[in-house]
């Protein structure tokens, strides 16, 4: 009998077990919350779409071969990432004005960011400082939100909304240390990374990443799921429309009696008021008011009576020139020019350009990108009267 085991001990045991696995369930629960398969293959969708642009913005400000692949989407931390990701690397902080709230980071190795901004300074990508300056910094700063900046027009451009971002602000992450989740602004429940791979030329093979809060990630899901169910809405209403103006051409539904296999079953009261209304609607429709297209005249009068004559000249090569902006320097400023000055103009970013023709102002325009290169989209021909 001094063997077996008293109530109060077998309850004290199972009390320990049971507190045993509470223990151990808590150690083994998620500490961040995760994402669905269907919110990351479209955040990831978002993340292409946003690269390719930037991959196009980064070629022409360095003049090399930029290719950025497929994104990888995981919920993760700080503690997992500083496991994972190699150091020293550089992170750019974009914030958002207006369309989105919230912030997310750029992460990329300092050796990468080292070759892009030497790239950017006229270099060749193989002569690169020891250590990161503030000029690195500033370079790189300006490099992201360019690249941002068109990736948040493709991205109003899903969303049917303006997006717009602050001017980003470049500082060295420092992962061997534990990250203050005040000063990055989220992370301390866990983040969304969405990694990329890159190649820049034959200079870079490396990886950039887009850390995003879950929160932010989550409400960028639904402004995403919103806008396609208001596109599947808006599809379907043409259809009922469509529809509807066919129904109007068929004869009014009557009250009757449907006999299938033999049975005869009447139309209940709401369905016959139904089919009353619908027939009522089909045949009451306005006619839909059809008028021809007014175009508006863009034929100015003849300035010059031998207008007939134009032919003669239509093979006149002319010079066609694109105006930036125009900085006035002393020669001695000139001389003190280098690799990596910056001259500043006298147009506003986001002003439209001039276009010049044989030196005479006839236009204005804006930058576009086409495939890799530049073009201009005339946006004001200023009046022929005016030009002469």
């Amino acid at each position: 009998m001094g063997d077996t085991l008293s109530q109060a001990e077998i309850d004290a045991l199972l009390g320990n077990d049971s507190s045993t696995q509470d223990t151990q369930q808590e150690e083994t629960a998620p500490i961040h919350e995760d994402l669905t398969e269907e919110q990351r293959d479209a955040l990831g969708e978002v993340g292409n779409i946003s690269m390719g642009t930037a991959a196009t913005t980064l070629f022409t400000l360095i003049n090399q071969k930029v290719t950025i692949t497929t994104p990888k989407v995981q919920v993760t931390t700080w503690e997992e990432l500083s496991n994972s990701y190699k150091r020293p690397c550089v992170a750019i902080k974009v914030e958002y004005k207006e369309g989105l709230e919230g912030a997310n980071l750029l992460v990329l190795r300092e050796e990468d960011v080292k070759i892009i901004t030497d790239l950017m300074m006229g270099g060749d990508g193989t002569n690169l400082p020891d250590e990161l300056s503030e000029l690195h910094l500033s370079a790189i700063s300006e490099a992201m939100n360019q690249m941002v900046g068109s990736s948040s027009t493709s991205l109003s451009s899903m969303v049917n909304q303006t997006i717009d971002i602050m001017p980003p602000a470049a500082f060295v992450l420092d992962l061997t240390q534990k990250i203050d989740e005040k000063d990055i602004g989220f992370g301390a429940d866990g983040f969304v990374q969405i990694s990329f791979k890159m190649e820049v030329g034959n200079l870079i093979n490396s990886e950039i990443m887009q850390l995003l809060p879950i929160d932010f990630a989550k409400n960028l899901y639904e402004i995403l799921t919103n806008v396609q169910e208001t596109v599947d809405v808006s599809a379907v209403s043409d259809i009922e429309t469509q529809t509807s103006t066919t129904s109007s051409e068929m004869p009014s539904v009557q009250e009757k009696t449907i006999q299938p296999s033999g049975s005869s079953t009447s139309l209940s009261q709401s369905q016959q008021n139904s089919l009353r209304s619908e027939s009522i609607t089909s045949h009451t429709t306005q006619p839909v008011n059809v008028q021809p297209v007014q175009f508006q005249n863009f034929d100015t009068p003849s300035l010059s009576p031998y207008k007939e004559n134009i032919d003669l000249i239509m093979d006149v090569p002319l010079e066609v020139t694109v105006e930036l902006g125009r900085s006035h320097k002393t020669i001695k400023e000139i001389l003190e020019f280098g690799p990596g000055t910056i001259v500043e103009l006298d147009k506003v970013a986001g002003e439209p350009v001039d276009i010049l023709v044989n030196g005479k102002f006839i236009a204005k325009g804006e930058v576009v990108v086409i495939d890799e290169n530049f073009g201009i989209r005339i946006t004001d021909i200023i009046d022929a009267e005016n030009r002469i």
